[in-house]
This record gives C-alpha cells, sequence and structure tokens, in this order.
C-alpha cells in the first residue's frame, strides 16, 4: 500500500467478529479499506452495518453506494433503517447517535468487535464540546479507544491518527466516499467547532488537536483512578434491587464523591445521563433532610423517586390501568396490561377470581390476624415502597373479598389454600422493576 495505516492490537479476549460501523463517509470507507485488505483481520469474520437514518434526500443512495462498495471489497453488509426520536428532548444529533448504536448493538453477536473511525480531530472537538459543557474527567476523557459495548466490544482503531492521514490513504488508493452536505452547515455544535473554531486554533497552535488529545488521556487516568473508590461507595448504598439506593450511605459521602456514585450507579442501569439539576435535587435532600422537598425528579422519561430512606432511579411508568379487571382461573399466566404478569403454580380445582387494579380502601384479613386491617397499612408496614404498590395487582373472590395483593400479602383463608395444595402464586413486576423490599444487602 502506498501510504501505511497502523492500528493498534485488540485484546486478547476479543475474539469475535468484526463489525464495521460504515456510513460511507471518508473516514469509515479507509477504515473498511484497511480491514479488507488486512487479510488477519479479514479473517476474524468481517462485516459492515450501514445505518439508514432516513434524514437526508439522499440517504438512499448512500445506503447503494455502501453496499456497492462493500460488493467490489467481497465484505457482507447490512442496511439497517432507523426512526430518529425527534421529540426526544436530546436534540437531533444526540438522538440520531442513539438511534445509530442501539441499530449497532442489535448487530452485535456475543463477543464481536464493533469497530468505528473517530479519529484525533473528532477526540480534539469532543474534548472541547465535553469543556463547554463543564464536564469532569469522566467526560474530558472523552472517546474511549476500547470498551466494552452491548453484547461485545466497541473499537476506535484511528483515534490517535489525524484527519489528514485518513485523507491522504484515501486519495492515494482512489477510494470514492460521500460528502454529507450537513456537514457543512453550523448549526450543529459540533460542525461549528469542525469548521470555525478548531481552524482559528490551529493558527496560534498548529497541534492543538494533539494537545486536547491529550487532555483526554490524561483524564481517562484521572478517572480511572476514581472509579476504584466509586466502586467502594456504590456498593456501601446499593441495595437487593439494583435500581435503589441507601439514602444514609449516600449522605455520609462528600459531595464530589457522591455526585460520581450518583453518576455512576445511573450509568450502570443504562439510563440517561443525569441533567446538573438532578444532582444538586439529590445533594439538596441529602445535605438538609427536609421531609418538604418533592420526593420526585423526572428528567428525560425517567424518575429519582425519594421514599424513606431509599432512592429509586427507573423509567417513568403509569400506574396498573384504574379500569382494569379480569377473570382468571389460575390455569394460564395472566398478563397484566401494564406488562405485569401473574401465575399460579399448581392446581386451582376449577375456582375463579377476579384481578383488577386497587382502588384504595382495601381490607385484608392476614394469616394468625382475627381482624381486617387496611391493605395500604399492610403494604407500608412490609416496606413495599410506592413504585411498587402503584403497579400491584389485587386478587379478590366472588363477594369481593381481598385474597392477595400481588405475591406480597395474602388473606389467611387463601394462604390456606396455597399451603394445603402446595401451590405458589407469583407476581413478576413491568419490565425490570423488582419486587425486593428495602432490606440491605447481607
Amino acid at each position: 500500500m502506498p501510504i501505511d495505516m497502523p492500528l493498534p492490537d485488540l485484546p486478547p479476549d476479543a475474539r469475535g467478529r468484526l463489525v464495521v460501523g460504515y456510513s460511507g463517509g471518508l473516514d469509515s470507507s479507509v477504515l473498511l479499506h484497511v480491514f479488507a485488505h488486512t487479510p488477519a483481520l479479514r479473517a476474524r469474520g468481517l462485516h459492515a452495518v450501514h445505518v439508514h437514518h432516513g434524514l437526508q434526500a439522499g440517504a438512499d443512495d448512500w445506503a447503494g453506494h455502501c453496499v456497492a462498495t462493500c460488493e467490489r471489497l467481497e465484505v457482507p453488509c447490512s442496511v439497517v433503517r432507523v426512526n430518529v426520536a425527534r421529540d426526544s428532548g436530546e436534540g437531533p444529533e444526540a438522538a440520531a447517535r442513539a438511534a445509530r448504536h442501539a441499530a449497532f448493538a442489535a448487530q452485535l453477536e456475543p463477543g464481536d468487535v464493533l469497530a468505528l473511525a473517530h479519529h484525533r480531530d473528532d477526540q480534539a472537538e469532543t474534548v472541547l464540546l465535553r469543556a463547554l459543557r463543564a464536564s469532569g474527567p469522566d467526560g474530558l476523557s472523552a472517546m474511549r479507544p476500547l470498551r466494552p459495548f452491548a453484547s461485545g466490544w466497541l473499537w476506535r482503531p484511528l483515534l490517535a491518527l489525524p484527519r489528514a492521514q485518513l485523507l491522504a490513504y484515501a486519495q492515494a488508493h482512489g477510494l470514492e466516499w460521500i460528502e454529507d452536505p450537513s456537514n457543512a452547515v453550523d448549526d450543529a455544535d459540533r460542525n461549528f467547532l469542525r469548521n470555525r473554531v478548531m481552524p482559528l486554533l490551529r493558527t496560534r497552535w498548529p497541534h492543538a488537536d494533539v494537545a486536547l488529545s491529550t487532555v483526554a488521556a490524561l483524564q481517562a487516568e484521572t478517572s480511572g483512578l476514581l472509579a476504584a473508590g466509586d466502586d467502594m461507595a456504590l456498593a456501601t448504598a446499593r441495595t437487593r434491587d439494583p435500581s435503589v439506593l441507601r439514602l444514609d450511605a449516600l449522605r455520609a459521602l462528600p459531595v464530589a464523591r457522591r455526585t460520581r456514585v450518583l453518576r455512576r450507579w445511573i450509568a450502570e442501569l443504562e439510563l440517561p445521563p443525569l441533567p446538573a439539576r438532578a444532582i444538586d435535587w439529590c445533594n439538596a435532600d441529602l445535605d438538609t433532610g427536609r421531609a418538604d422537598r418533592a420526593p420526585c425528579f423526572d428528567w428525560a422519561g425517567h424518575r429519582l423517586q425519594r421514599w424513606r430512606g431509599l432512592l429509586q432511579a427507573a423509567p417513568i411508568r403509569a400506574p396498573l390501568d384504574a379500569d382494569f379487571t379480569a377473570q382468571w382461573n389460575g390455569a394460564a399466566p395472566l398478563q397484566l396490561p401494564d406488562g405485569g404478569r401473574l401465575w399460579l403454580d399448581g392446581a386451582t380445582d376449577d375456582r375463579m377470581w377476579t384481578v383488577r387494579a386497587r382502588e384504595g380502601g382495601e381490607r385484608i384479613c392476614l394469616p394468625g390476624r382475627a381482624h381486617t386491617h387496611a391493605l395500604k397499612h399492610v403494604l407500608q408496614s412490609l416496606g413495599v415502597p410506592p413504585w411498587i404498590r402503584a403497579q400491584l395487582p389485587v386478587l379478590v373472590d366472588g363477594e369481593g373479598r381481598v385474597l392477595a395483593a400481588g405475591d406480597l400479602a395474602f388473606d389467611a383463608g387463601f394462604d390456606a389454600w396455597l399451603r394445603d395444595g402446595d401451590r405458589r402464586l407469583y407476581w413478576s413486576p413491568p419490565g425490570d422493576m423488582h419486587t425486593v423490599l428495602d432490606a440491605p444487602i447481607a
């Protein structure tokens, strides 16, 4: 080859296929060409994925160009069409990136390596963007050369190379690529930096991109050193439910460490990053302990919710539909309208019950008790958080007597019937909700 394109080595445990995110632009065209002409990489099972966003008038032509190029290189190519959420509140760039990454993740098999063509100029722009958004060490570490992604890895083998080297390679090999007309428009923040700010910086500091990339590397080292302490602090605050932390453990942390722990926790849950206002909301409550503050903070379709000594983070879910009612004999699992499920393990002896949402005011006679108790108080005494209570189905008999609240509380007679027949009633909440109560990990 006229121009060498050095690539870093992959770690030994990254042994799956190589999947190139191929847009058809200069950068990914160079990456795909290098991979296709490197026998050791092609032998891993090279594959290209083109994400069709449908945002540009020429999107169909771009997909056709990518397929044709892959055919010439004898590389399998998948074109994945996505719908970019225009009302996500994240902005068009972030929404398109989220859709693209979701499409890539769906294409990966366990152990596969997704290769993206970000280079040193991209890294410099990312550092500037993060600095202007007041990011800390984690944000300023910008893009990592290699990190876990979906069921495999995300690899950026060109991250240490300038775009000029990629352009020289493409010209030397006679590559053809797509020029996205939106890149010339300064409306997007990254485009403004690329087209206006970085050229100006280079007139004074010719190696500005090198310096900014070095900032990213140094901040990545700092972030790595801090991560060990974050893990230890987060471990002290965990409960058996991954989406719930103990407030007393968070309160004992210094504010700076607590902020990092909260962000790390949210990232582990794969929820949208917490805005600064959410961190302020958490810290105000933890530092003052005022009980009259709002117990919830909502962001990007998700909710932080404080209850007793707990803090929960999860997608916002509507409660179980108040109008829901169903006749059920337990012979087959009952799918609930919120995505939850109720099922009975064991024979039903032809009984029929009604399953419905809580109405308020229900009472239940617990095993070993002579009198009924308000179901609300029973659930509170069991430490059932409000985010679980809102989804809880109620099982009642033909006379309207409450037999069970999910699988958390049982009527004395119904409990005896279950035990006599070696039966078990189960309730699975919607999504990834947990019914684990507030006892911390032993």
